[in-house]
């Protein structure tokens, strides 16, 4: 039974501190999020800089992971070179081995204080001031939870079973490095491992050669965690964390075999054995980067090979066949099925921007810049393909058609640089200061979002059909998107009058974005115009005529 009680005791303390590091990591994504990206960013143009930006990143984030994570997203829009990517993650491990260190000094004490600091400033009204509050709870959930460690392996000095695992890990290193390395994979936090690897040599129960060893299990684990993240995306990304596993695990293969001359010689500097996971750690982490630094460009080249790049889409047209041209109803027939194309395209930008919106996720957002580049290349490439068409001579009918097909891929690109440039953008703002819509707000948005995808696929009905009844019905659909556009509009400002903290933060970003929608429907509803103006259907004017003074 007392077995039973020391391992839920134990359990509950490393849940505790994975969810202290997980309030500090959200905290100050909220309050610093968009200056940490920036700063990332801009900090990689030279070695220090690079290096001094991962390890400042790291500390503050509390996760090697989400730096990690980053900055392979940075590498795979090219906003950072290979070599610097790797130096930041030196640097990173290096953050997290710093952080370590500071969580060990001996003041889990604070902890009442510092979650009581947390919970006023946690009351503030700006995004910041929560995101602040957040993070200092979490790091006063991270003190207690190591004070709870400590009291939770007090009763292992005296426990067999434990004594008896202890030897058999001690006499298998090996063993002992994939054990806690696994143990840093499935927490996804090579720091969580490294304080309850401090707990257990506080007990006295662990050697300081295993000591060692589980240290360099726990920096081997916690590398694995990125790459997985990154399986599915670009190779650029894959690159950078790969490159960060074969660096940690090449530094834990040489330091493996030396692990007993490395624990005598870190005793022999008088270091403290309680202290000693935590020194071991920053200490293979310091002279993992001074080993690394200058290999980083050979890695670079070595990760390029082992990861090979990603096959180049072919984003140019598909259907304008150019000996199609003399037969002007079959090249009219292939830009219009080229036009069809980009309206997928455009559909799959909606569904991203959305996808992003719903889930909170910069994830999705990644692709819109590719996938808009690729529109305006297939749009400029209908107007040359039936420009040429033009000057074969073509009658009325034809005449008309080329138009509405250029009218249309126009307007498709335009809804394009929308999302892009105004959609994408508000997207990114509120996602990366951890801006939150009010439930109202949000419903009205989603709705918005789900009727603007529907009316692209009428609209691409409409303009392979040219049915009629469905024109007018999509002209119609506009008069919807005005209304619940204004009733939108009203119903934020109503909220705003009523001061709900969520419409007071977000009142710029929901009113762009309704006002960006609207442009897209717009946009969209612009292909019934030919259809109900040739049948006239379609006034020149909404305006009511009316005698003056009447």
């Amino acid at each position: 039974m007392q077995s039973t009680t020391v391992i839920i005791n134990l359990l509950g303390a490393v849940a505790l501190l994975l969810f202290g590091l997980a309030q500090v990591k959200d905290g100050v994504t909220r309050a610093f999020g968009a200056r940490l990206r920036t700063a990332l960013a801009t900090g990689t143009r030279t070695g220090p800089r690079s290096f001094l930006s991962g390890l400042f990143a790291t500390i503050a984030l509390q996760s090697s992971t989400a730096t990690a994570l980053t900055v392979a997203s940075f590498a795979e829009r090219d906003l950072i070179k290979p070599r610097m990517a790797q130096i930041v993650l030196l640097g990173a491990n290096i953050g997290t081995a710093i952080t370590a260190w500071l969580v060990a000094t001996g003041i889990e004490w604070l902890s009442p204080l510092i979650i009581l600091v947390g919970l006023i400033t946690l009351r503030g009204r700006s995004t910041a001031r929560k995101g602040a509050g957040t993070a200092i709870i979490g790091v006063g959930l991270m003190l207690l939870s190591l004070h709870l460690l400590g009291l939770a392996t007090e009763p292992m000095r005296q426990s067999p079973a434990l004594g008896a695992f202890i030897g058999l890990l001690d006499n298998a290193w090996p063993v002992a490095l994939i054990f806690s390395a696994v143990l840093a994979f499935v927490s996804s936090s090579s720091l969580a491992v490294v304080v309850l690897i401090l707990s257990l040599a506080s007990t006295g129960i662990v050697s300081p050669d295993l000591i060692v060893v589980l240290i360099l299990g726990a920096n081997l684990g916690g590398a694995v965690p990125p790459v997985v993240a990154t399986l599915s995306g670009p190779a650029a990304a894959r690159r950078i964390t790969l490159g960060n596993l074969i660096v940690r695990g090449i530094g834990c293969a040489i330091a493996l075999p030396l692990a007993g001359i490395i624990a005598n010689l870190m005793q022999s500097l008088s270091l403290g054995p309680e202290k000693l996971p935590v020194d071991a750690h920053l200490v293979f982490n310091v002279v993992l980067a001074a080993l690394a630094w200058p290999l980083s460009d050979t890695l670079s080249k070595l990760t390029a090979k082992l990861v090979p790049a990603d096959k180049q889409v072919e984003d140019g047209p598909r259907f304008l066949d150019p000996e199609a041209l003399g037969n002007p109803v079959m090249a009219l027939a292939n830009a219009t099925r080229e036009t069809l194309s980009v309206g997928d395209t455009i559909e799959r930008m909606l569904i991203r921007a959305e996808n992003a919106f719903k889930n909170n996720d910069m994830a999705p957002l990644a692709e819109i810049a590719l996938l808009e580049r690729r529109v305006d290349r297939l749009q400029q490439e209908v107007k040359l393909y039936l420009s040429r068409l033009g000057r074969e001579g073509l009658n009325d009918e034809n005449g008309r058609r080329s138009i509405t097909i250029i009218d249309y891929v126009i307007n498709l690109e335009h809804i394009g640089d929308i999302i892009e440039k105004g959609l994408c953008e508000q997207l990114a703002k509120k996602i990366s200061n951890g801006l939150t819509f009010s439930e109202a707000g949000y419903e009205e948005l989603k709705t918005f979002f789900d009727l603007t995808i529907g009316n692209l696929r009428t609209a691409q009905t409409v303009f392979v059909t040219g049915d009629f009844k469905l024109a007018r019905q999509l002209m119609e659909i506009k008069v919807e998107v005005r209304r619940l556009e204004k009733s939108s509009s009203e119903s934020h400002l109503e909220r705003l009058r009523d001061g709900k903290a969520e419409s007071l933060q977000t009142s710029s970003l929901h009113l762009d974005m309704l006002r960006d929608l609207k442009r897209i429907n717009a946009h969209i509803v612009s292909v019934a115009h030919p259809i109900l103006d040739d049948s006239g259907a379609l006034i020149e004017s909404r305006l009511r005529h009316a005698e003056p003074g009447a």
